[in-house]
């Protein structure tokens, strides 16, 4: 099923999240410029609060997420940075399609996200939970 396409949702980020993400992105830009540039598109269209105001039910760096995607079954992953990243234990790079996709969602949210092969898909936020990973702790 390919999903529609509709406009991206709103997302919200914080303003720590914004400046480490836009690092990161211009970290890339060399290395892997397709990559650096859907991340960028990502928070460039995000309203940026400060760390305190930002809802729980908001995706954010270190934030566990329970989703769908194209209507099968759902995943719970951490969303982390690279560094950090171990899809066996469920970490998931904010630098990877699904990731950057999640960055700044809250429950409930819809979004559509292109593969690197090309394929369009729906991914659906189902949970959003704080419960922060040792390995982002400062």
């Amino acid at each position: 099923m390919q999903p529609r396409n509709r406009r991206k949702p709103a997302i919200t980020i914080t303003e720590t999240d914004y400046d480490r993400l836009s690092n990161l992105a211009a970290a890339r830009t060399q290395r892997s410029p397709e990559l650096a540039i859907s991340l960028a598109e990502e928070i460039d269209r995000a309203r940026i609060v400060s760390d305190t105001a930002i809802s729980p039910s908001i995706v954010r760096m270190g934030s566990t997420v329970t989703y769908v995607a194209d209507n099968k079954d759902s995943k719970t992953v951490t969303l982390v940075y690279p560094v950090d990243a171990n899809i066996e234990d469920g970490r998931i790079s904010v630098t990877t399609p699904v990731g950057s996709a999640l960055i700044g969602l809250k429950a409930g949210q819809t979004i559509d996200w292109t593969a690197p092969n090309g394929q369009r898909h729906e991914l659906k936020v189902l949970e959003v939970s704080q419960t922060k990973h040792p390995a982002l702790a400062e």
